[in-house]
């Protein structure tokens, strides 16, 4: 029985630390894409740097065609796609997506909710397991042997974990010691209630781990950087550890567990059962339910004694010496293509085998040893062979087993199963030596995290309702209004001044008209009255020269009169013809005093619109300055959907899932510290070339649930006009914009000038068959050839079966 515990153990390692460091060997994979570059302006060095840019036909195709020229646009310039390919399924990007500037993405959302994690998830989670990590601690420097080789044997397995921040120290040492945040704690609480309205624990603990000297920081983990930004699986794979190195009691909980009963921890309360069982239900009922929500998965491992034995019977038979032997013999430098597909057939089989055996082993065990525990009047298999439905409504039945749980295990029970906690709490001494972990390499707890997803500022969250709430801000096509009421008032100007000249000309000729017929008649009437008195001295004149005998002079003066007579005649003709016309000189009056008024009118009226107009303009000038002058903003270096961020827990709350891999990554271009907008876009790809309206930015990702981009699908359409968009036949998504599996017009006339260029669109192909293309190895199923020989399936299912046999024959006798 040791033996088999042995061996389980050191399998379940291997498959454990295993699944951090997978190396795949592919056979007959297509080729994916595995990086992405944009030239801006030329692709001159893309084929240095081992890019192929993206053709329409045989030629290299200018994704931006024209869509940065126009009117007060910043010229045009050509935009280039270069791609490098993979077979590895695990280097490849699968999806392509874009964002634009002003599009809906937020970083102060992602950066809030990162503080929420720390403070609503992180940090309560650390001062619970804090227990369990403190059980360890005691459990390796205890003077109790198995809980000792227990404490070893996890330091030996968390130490293949390392830490980069600490130099590279590993898990098992660096957990030995006080963590950052313990020490941060205990700074906290010594400051005052004022004090502490000023910090937090998260300040404090990048304080504390500030002021470290390196050689301190190099022996104290920082638990909240590993806890927030490590790996997934490393994540778990230190918890699940600290929970099996928990509990520093002399015995082991099953021990305990057999000698608990209800009563007792209702007498151990000292108050009356009613209130104690108030006391239990708030010491016990949480953790009661935990494990009834694993009670099922445990019974099928119990139920599943029948198949297990058949499988340990049958490995019993099997040789699995060649599959060793091809991994043992391969090399992934140069070994050719027919070995590594041998090999990675190999892997799968020793790899299926051992986990199979393992889980078979574990199964046969944990039966025939709970048969043999009594509890009650029955054995520890009845209990657990109880259904789930019975204990749901009944969980006070749990509270002993709960209770027999040290505050360590308590912490750690999310991260274990059933199985699991019956396993190390039967496993003595001997089970825990050296478990071959020698032939698994350490790897850092950060393997395949790029943490610069952490850094402020850097990550932006996008989801519908942020998109959904973005209003795109006017342009000059959509604020027609402005122009329409600066063409109006403009108009307005040029009509009050034609009224102004128009009422000036008309009052001027009204005015001549007026002064030049009372001028007229006035002249008239004053010339017969001057003539009339001329006349009249003449005549006296005539008079006395005809009594003076002076004929010719008489004769003369006689020859005046007649023309002063003749003139007078003349006026008085003209004068009569004329006349004098009171109502047309009133009216001339009237029209005059109107167009005098009409035209002040005009006049205010004018420059009032002409200031109005004067104002339009210069705010559709502010407008159209600001619409063709873009100011580009930084582009997020990372994007993430929310809702591949944010899951829900069992108790509905919103929690932050440790999903790194749906990260999507700013695609890098040529742009180089001399151009332009270097200072603010730096190299992240703007799909606009830098000359459109706002950056289109482009973003990839290597998803592991999505499937792969086929570098051969890549395939450009252009299309003249919107109108003409056709998705091409086998296609169903391309280049997209977030929040849309659509592919998206390149050149949309959205961020563009050039609203007549050409419609652009990238389409792609994903190979759904990915998953299955080839075979794979592990560290796992590599470190397994050396867990348990040549002969790993004859080992644990001949230990296996001569352990049933045995209990077997013990039952007959008895």
């Amino acid at each position: 029985m040791k033996r088999i515990l042995q061996i389980v153990m050191s399998v379940f390692m291997a498959m454990l630390i295993g699944t951090l460091i997978p190396v795949q060997v592919f056979a007959d994979s297509p080729d994916y894409i595995s990086e992405i570059k944009i030239f801006t302006g030329s692709y001159d060095g893309a084929a240095a740097e081992g890019y192929t840019i993206l053709k329409d036909g045989n030629n290299p195709v200018d994704l931006n065609q024209n869509a940065g020229g126009g009117m007060g646009s910043k010229g045009e310039k050509a935009v280039y796609l270069g791609y490098k390919t993979t077979k590895n399924r695990d280097e490849a990007i699968t999806d392509l997506a874009l964002m634009n500037m002003k599009g809906g993405y937020r970083t102060s959302d992602y950066e809030s909710l990162m503080e929420r994690q720390m403070n609503g998830q992180i940090i309560p989670f650390v001062d619970n397991f804090l227990a369990a990590i403190k059980e360890y601690r005691a459990n390796y420097n205890s003077k109790y042997t198995l809980n000792k080789k227990r404490a070893m044997f996890v330091y030996d397995a968390l130490n293949k974990l390392t830490d980069d921040d600490c130099g590279g120290a590993g898990l098992g040492d660096l957990l030995l010691n006080e963590t950052v945040y313990e020490k941060a704690k205990k700074a906290f609480d010594a400051l005052s209630a004022k004090e502490k309205e000023k910090t937090n624990l998260i300040k404090m603990n990048d304080q504390v781990r500030d002021s470290l000297p390196e050689a301190e920081r190099n022996q104290c983990a920082d638990i909240l950087t590993i806890l927030a930004q490590s790996n997934g699986n490393a994540t778990l794979i230190m918890e699940n550890l600290i929970t099996r190195a928990a509990d520093q009691n002399e015995d082991l909980w099953l021990d305990r567990f057999t000698e608990i009963t209800y009563d007792k921890l209702v007498e151990e309360t000292g108050e009356s059962p009613t209130d104690a069982d108030k006391i239990l239900a708030r010491l016990y009922d949480d953790k009661a339910n935990e494990i009834v929500d694993m009670w099922d998965d445990f019974r099928e491992h119990l139920e599943n004694y029948d198949n297990a034995v058949a499988i340990l019977e049958s490995a019993s038979k099997k040789d699995l010496s060649e599959e060793a032997e091809a991994i043992d013999g391969f090399d992934f430098e140069t070994s050719t293509k027919a070995e590594a597909e041998e090999a990675a057939e190999a892997s799968v089989v020793i790899q299926y085998s051992a986990e199979e055996l393992a889980n078979a082993s574990a199964d046969v065990f944990c039966k025939e040893f709970l048969e043999t525990i009594d509890y009650e009047d029955g054995s520890l298999l009845e209990l657990f062979m109880t259904p789930a439905e019975e204990i749901d409504g009944d969980t006070e039945i749990l509270y002993p087993l709960v209770a027999s749980l040290t505050k360590g295990q308590q912490a750690g029970l999310e991260f274990v199963t059933l199985q699991d906690l019956v396993m190390f709490g039967s496993t003595d001494e001997d089970g825990y030596q050296a478990a071959r972990l020698d032939t698994i390499d350490t790897t850092s707890i950060y393997f395949g995290v790029d943490r610069a997803i952490y850094e402020k500022g850097g990550v932006a969250l996008t989801s519908d309702a942020i998109r959904n709430d973005v209003t795109m801000e006017q342009t000059p096509e959509q604020s027609v209004a402005l122009h329409i009421w600066a063409g109006i008032a403009a108009g307005l100007s040029l009509i009050g001044t034609s009224a102004f000249v128009s009422s000036w000309i008309v009052k001027n000729s009204t005015d001549k008209i007026i002064s030049t017929y009372n001028s007229t008649f006035k002249n008239l009437t004053d010339s017969i009255a001057r003539n009339n008195a001329a006349v009249s001295r003449m005549k006296v004149v005539l008079e006395r020269y005809n009594q003076k005998g002076l004929t010719e002079l008489a004769k003369t003066q006689t020859e005046n009169i007649k023309s002063y007579t003749q003139a007078i005649s003349n006026a008085e003709k003209n004068l009569q013809k004329m006349g004098y016309d009171a109502e047309f000189i009133k009216r001339m009056e009237v029209r005059s005093n109107f167009c005098g008024k009409l035209r002040m009118g005009a006049a205010v009226f004018t420059v009032v619109m002409v200031a109005i107009t004067a104002i339009l303009v210069y705010y559709d000038y502010q407008q159209m300055k600001e619409y063709y002058n873009v100011d580009f903003t930084p582009m997020p270096q990372y994007i993430i959907e929310e809702k591949d961020l944010i899951g829900y827990n069992n108790k509905g709350e919103a929690v932050v899932l440790k999903n790194q891999s749906a990260y999507y990554k700013l695609v890098e271009c040529n742009r180089t510290a001399n151009d332009e907008f270097f200072g603010v876009l730096g190299t992240g790809a703007d799909m606009n070339g830098d000359v459109g309206q706002q950056w289109l930015a482009l973003y990839a990702v290597r998803n592991k649930i999505m499937d792969p981009i086929i570098a051969d699908s890549l395939l450009v359409k252009i299309f003249e006009k919107t109108d003409d968009f056709q998705i091409p036949a086998g296609y169903t998504t391309g280049v997209h914009m977030f929040g849309t599996e659509a592919a998206f017009n390149l050149n949309s006339s959205l961020y563009d000038w050039n609203n007549s260029a050409p419609c652009v669109y990238i389409f792609f192909n994903t190979d759904e068959n990915a998953s299955t293309t080839g075979s794979s190895f592990t560290a796992g199923s590599m470190a397994l050839t050396g867990v348990a020989g040549l002969a790993i399936g004859a080992l644990i299912s001949g230990i296996a079966i001569s352990s049933a046999n045995k209990k077997k024959s013990k039952k007959a006798v008895a």
